[in-house]
């Protein structure tokens, strides 16, 4: 026999659920919509760029200025990362369909997997040195400014 709040609870429990659900389903949705428009353009104006390329460049540039806060498309990017092995499922059957090419030239796919891999590891962290150099730039300027400031 349950109690009344235990029964309340559950409902409570059952209601953050479908609220935690509705929230990813709109946020995960926005993101489809952004790169549909994004790739829309990107034919209508024959670019040589993929539209997910321009669609995460237009969402970066809004989270940047504020256009976008992180807290609305949070919950759905989180979504979309955690389960992007699904995505790549038709990868791993063209992988077996093609197990051929995997075993004449897979240390050279290796190679290229494992080459890309660094260089993309290498990329970011030059970029986040670079970022993290001029936050201390910044930072160490409005102390300067501040204490400037403080003497006249």
């Amino acid at each position: 026999m349950t109690t009344p709040a235990v029964t309340r609870f559950a409902h409570a429990a059952r209601a953050r659920g479908a609220l935690r659900f509705a929230r990813i389903a709109v946020q995960s949705a926005a993101l489809a919509a952004l790169w549909f428009v994004a790739d829309f353009a990107v034919r209508t104006l024959h670019l040589p760029v993929p539209g997910g390329v321009v669609g995460l460049v237009v969402l970066l540039a809004l989270l940047f200025c504020g256009g976008v806060a992180p807290r609305w498309i949070k919950a759905g990017a989180d979504w979309l990362l955690s389960d992007m092995l699904l995505f790549f499922i038709p990868a791993a059957v063209a992988a077996v369909q093609y197990g051929g090419l995997f075993r004449e030239d897979g240390w050279r796919l290796a190679l290229v997997v494992v080459g890309g891999t660094l260089m993309v590891m290498v990329a970011v962290a030059f970029a986040v040195e670079q970022a993290a150099r001029l936050e201390r730039r910044l930072a160490l300027r409005r102390v300067m400014v501040a204490r400037h400031a403080a003497r006249a």
